[in-house]
């Protein structure tokens, strides 16, 4: 069985739950991530039990936009800013893959550290893709210092080496209190200490991560990692097929040649 993601502890009010203001199309849109983080967390004793086939398959094919276009509201959140520190890859990639992640959640980390890496040695390297990052702390005080820290990170350039650092085999054990943070700051090769402790307490740095928390809610994600892939909803640290089709068929559906996204080349951000 493929992993599923976690559920989120917490949430808002229901005030912060709101869908964005993106149009008519978001409302539904929503509930395809929704009904994507439900169906990766149902209980086993479900009607079909949960094959990673299944898994890919209880999602909406990519092919086939049911909701009439729904995917293209949830499309609309790729931010595409070309100096986001918090992003890899072109700004102009045809594909732009959101992810929801916390970095207290277990999933997350297999992702990082069995999936991510080989997307992007096949599709960020290659212009196809681009993969932007939104802070989506939900296990408590510590997932949120962790993103405020990230954020931080990010804020002097080394934000996906703190990533990588974070997300380690074991890291998570160690927890996320303020001496570890600096410890990773440290690792990932972040240069100003004075600088990373200010910008993690930094009331801008609390409302960054907010802005990223409040949107997963607001389009109905109930669990980490979760994903948009130009607007398609997948939920979970899925096999890397689940994504290479995602990919494959939102290129296609651009009409775009692989490797050669439109446009002069943006300035990569991250790795």
């Amino acid at each position: 069985m493929s992993p599923s993601p976690r559920p989120a502890q917490k949430r808002p009010s229901a005030s912060a739950r709101k869908p964005l203001l993106i149009g008519a199309g978001v409302v539904a849109a929503a509930l395809l991530l929704g009904y994507a983080s439900y169906s990766a967390t149902k209980p086993e004793d479900a009607p079909a039990a949960r094959t990673p086939a299944a898994a890919a398959s209880a999602e909406p094919s990519a092919d086939a936009d049911p909701r009439g276009g729904a995917y293209a509201a949830l499309e609309k959140l790729a931010r595409r800013e070309a100096k986001d520190p918090l992003s890899t890859g072109r700004a102009d990639a045809p594909v732009v893959m959101v992810e929801y992640a916390d970095f207290k959640c277990g999933y997350c980390g297999k992702f990082a550290r069995d999936t991510e890496p080989e997307l992007i040695e096949k599709y960020v390297k290659s212009g196809v893709l681009r993969i932007e990052w939104r802070n989506f702390p939900i296990f408590g005080e510590e997932s949120e210092a962790a993103a405020r820290a990230a954020w931080a990170a990010g804020r002097q350039g080394r934000f996906w080496q703190f990533h990588s650092a974070a997300y380690a085999e074991g890291a998570k054990e160690k927890g996320y209190g303020p001496d570890r943070l600096k410890a990773l700051a440290k690792e990932a090769g972040v240069a100003d200490a004075a600088r990373f402790a200010r910008d993690l307490d930094s009331e801008e740095a609390r409302a960054a991560v907010k802005r990223d928390q409040d949107e997963a809610y607001g389009l109905g994600a109930a669990s980490t990692p979760s994903f948009l892939v130009n607007g398609r909803p997948i939920a979970g640290a899925q096999p890397m097929g689940t994504f290479t089709e995602a990919i494959e068929s939102a290129l296609a559906a651009t009409g775009k040649p692989s490797g050669k996204p439109s446009g002069k080349p943006s300035e990569k951000a991250g790795r």
